[in-house]
């Protein structure tokens, strides 16, 4: 007998968290040298991004070529033309 999808464990049912304590916030703001303890106060933060998911498979594959082409196309476009 199989164990059912939704009975499968505790960790699994834990995502990503949307929203930063403050402390976290805190720490996030001070590490990207926007916040300063003695200057600034703990009420009235900055929103702040959460971690962000990442691309994987044929998409990040697509998604690097795509990147290379663009930086190609642009070094192509910078380049001063030959001299004959």
């Amino acid at each position: 007998m199989s164990i059912h999808s939704s009975l499968r464990g505790i960790n699994t049912l834990m995502g990503s968290r949307s929203v930063l304590s403050r402390v976290e916030r805190i720490q996030k703001l001070q590490a990207d040298g926007k916040f300063d303890e003695e200057k600034d106060s703990v009420y009235g933060l900055p929103k702040v991004r959460t971690k962000f998911k990442t691309v994987s498979g044929k998409k990040a594959k697509a998604l690097e070529a795509s990147r290379q082409e663009a930086l190609s196309e642009k070094e192509g476009g910078e380049e001063a033309p030959a001299e004959e």
